[in-house]
């Protein structure tokens, strides 16, 4: 797990090697959280070609496995991320003539890049971001893992080049321009989101991109062509057919597959640890491969959503250590600015900020590589909207007593959402569920308060786009792919790697991955529950309390409570001005009290003004 950094020149050598040289320096060192443990830096035999790395050493800690890294004279790689399948790799590769120097995944890559091309991606199993300079071609490989766990950010300056890294303050390092792109802030403002669903390459800043997920980038210096190529997509129409019986013990198989894979390291590992199944199934498969090892966890004693009791049930049982950590709201108001300038982009909520803390815990712990739960409620209907798209599927396709039966489990479970005409509607007519969606969405911009009614009107509505919903796996393709868990992998990202941690996200592994994602519906959302197909692998080896829990939390803060305090409800009054002094906010909102903790729930503008103003 590294930083990454480059800069290609498009016009021919530099005048002057010493600009671009301190550049990639100063983009580097920019990224030195990501990679504490070294850098690493070379310059094109033509010197149109700059490359620069920050290690973070995990496998293979030896000075042959830092970066750059060259082969036959002819490609150069820097690379962020872990290849969990790389010793099956190394072996393929060998049996073609291969020698390799380092146990590195590093070595391997390059090896598979000059076997296979860029098509080499498509083998991989894992998180990464890399890019590798064809000297012989004059070609720039840019390439991204299936989910996109990892990022990888390219831009063009005013001289031309082409720019890329790991974060975008590396680009800011070099001059170029920071501004928020003006629609980015009134989608973020009103629906709490990042980036819009239907624009995957852009950025929440003015003339910066990202590769997209499970895509290739490549630039042709020859020609100064840019050529986006997608490698990898879930297969929507694949369905698993076996049994339920089957499918349980298939899941709980992948899963230990997965986790093992993910604690390959040399390095002490470690994992997080909520209340959940997710976090609880991934701790019993380390516990399995590892002895006692420490987790690590956000608690809240005296807030409704604390888990700390669910913790110490799962750390009792399972013979872990376990480690906590008790955010306040002090703790947010003293470290909000750097923790904001660290993710570059807004956050939804503190719940983020928690998750942060609980990254540079494990790391003062000593534990440099850190398991987490996050994809399972995206691949397996972890959230509370799924129930309601299962039971119009139900509905639509006039399976009643199976209706009537998920629909009574669910409210004995305390799922409380209202199920009545517009459901039915919505079953009958997807397309029309799907444009009223988008109404709702456009009027939440619209009828955002205080905002420049000019930049409201000049919102393009055809940014907003709803998924159109028939099956249960159509929301959650779009939860994968768009909705959720991009953003959810943006923040794993940048709270682990501002402490030079690595975070692994065993439920995104290809194989388990791909299997839990065609289950079918019935298997995902069963007797009530939500995941039932993990849950009912882990029945009987993790606390029935854990297994069966009816709620959803994670690391939930107090967050309501927090913003009531005396220095963030300053921090909001500040946010303010500053918004309306860039003429964002109209000067009325000065004058409009911050919500009270009840009506907050609704909005949450008070902290999506701060997130802004703070950027």
């Amino acid at each position: 797990m590294c930083g990454i950094a480059g800069i290609i020149l498009a016009r021919g050598p530099a005048d002057s090697r010493q600009r671009e040289a301190a550049d990639i320096r100063g983009m580097t060192d920019s990224l030195v959280h990501r990679g504490p443990d070294g850098e690493g830096f070379w310059t094109g035999a033509a010197g149109q070609v700059y490359f620069g790395h920050r290690r973070l050493a995990v496998i293979d800690l030896s000075p042959a496995a830092a970066q750059p890294m060259h082969l036959q004279n002819r490609y150069t790689i820097v690379y962020n991320g872990e290849v969990y399948n790389h010793p099956a790799l190394r072996e393929e590769l060998s049996a073609r003539g291969f020698v390799f120097h380092t146990r590195s995944d590093t070595e391997v890559i390059l090896a598979a890049f000059a076997h296979w091309g860029a098509a080499c991606v498509e083998k991989f199993d894992g998180m990464f971001a890399l890019a590798v300079w064809d000297e012989a071609l004059q070609v720039l490989t840019l390439a991204r893992d299936r989910f996109g766990q990892k990022p990888l950010y390219y831009c063009r300056d005013e001289n031309g080049r082409l720019l890329f890294a790991s974060e975008m303050k590396a680009f800011w390092a070099t001059g170029f321009p920071k501004k928020p792109e003006t629609n980015a802030m009134l989608y973020f403002l009103a629906t709490g989101k990042a980036i819009s669903p239907l624009s995957p390459e852009n950025s929440f800043y003015e003339n910066i991109y990202q590769v997209p997920a499970a895509h290739t980038l490549q630039y042709h210096l020859p020609t100064d062509e840019l050529q986006l190529t997608r490698y990898w997509d879930l297969d929507r129409t694949a369905q698993y057919t076996g049994t339920a019986a089957e499918a349980r013990a298939a899941i709980e198989a992948a899963l230990e597959s997965s986790v093992q894979q993910s604690l390959l390291a040399d390095v002490p590992c470690g994992s997080t640890l909520s209340g959940g199944i997710d976090s609880a199934a991934i701790a019993l498969n380390i516990r399995r491969r590892l002895g006692v090892y420490p987790a690590f966890s956000a608690v809240f004693p005296g807030f409704e959503k604390d888990e700390s009791a669910a913790i110490a049930v799962l750390c009792a049982q399972l013979g872990i250590g376990s480690h906590t950590i008790s955010p306040d709201a002090a703790a947010l108001d003293r470290d909000f600015d750097r923790f904001l300038a660290l993710h570059e982009e807004p956050v939804a909520s503190a719940g983020v900020f928690a998750q942060h803390l609980v990254c540079r815990l494990a790391r003062e712990m000593g534990v440099k590589v850190l398991l987490d739960g996050q994809g399972a409620d995206e691949l397996m209907g972890g959230y509370d909207n799924s129930i309601a798209w299962y039971l119009q599927w139900l509905w639509r396709s006039g399976r009643w007593q199976l209706f009537r039966h998920e629909k009574q489990a669910f409210r004995n479970n305390g799922w409380t959402s209202p199920f009545g005409a517009a459901n039915r509607a919505a079953a009958l007519f997807p397309a029309a569920a799907q444009a009223a969606l988008e109404r709702r969405e456009k009027k939440l911009v619209a009828a955002l308060p205080f905002v420049n009614g000019d930049l409201k009107a000049a919102f393009p509505a055809a940014l907003i786009e709803k998924p159109l919903v028939i099956t249960l796996n159509d929301l959650l393709y779009d939860e994968l792919t768009r909705s959720r868990l991009p953003e959810l992998l943006r923040y794993a990202d940048r709270n682990s790697m501002a402490f030079g941690l690595e975070l692994r996200l065993p439920f995104l592994n290809r194989e388990f991955a791909e299997l839990a994602f065609s289950l079918p519906a019935g298997y995902k959302l069963r007797d009530g529950f939500r995941k039932w197909t993990l849950r009912a692998a882990m029945d009987k080896k993790l606390p029935a309390a854990t297994v069966w829990q009816q709620g959803k939390t994670g690391f939930e803060p107090p967050q309501l409570a927090w913003m009531q305090q005396p220095a963030l409800r300053d921090r909001v009054h500040e946010a303010r001005k500053k918004l309306v002094a860039e003429g964002f906010l109209d000067r009325p909102v000065l004058e409009h009290p911050l919500k009270p903790a009840p009506a907050y729930q609704r909005d949450n503008y008070d902290w999506r003004q701060l997130v802004l103003a703070s950027l």
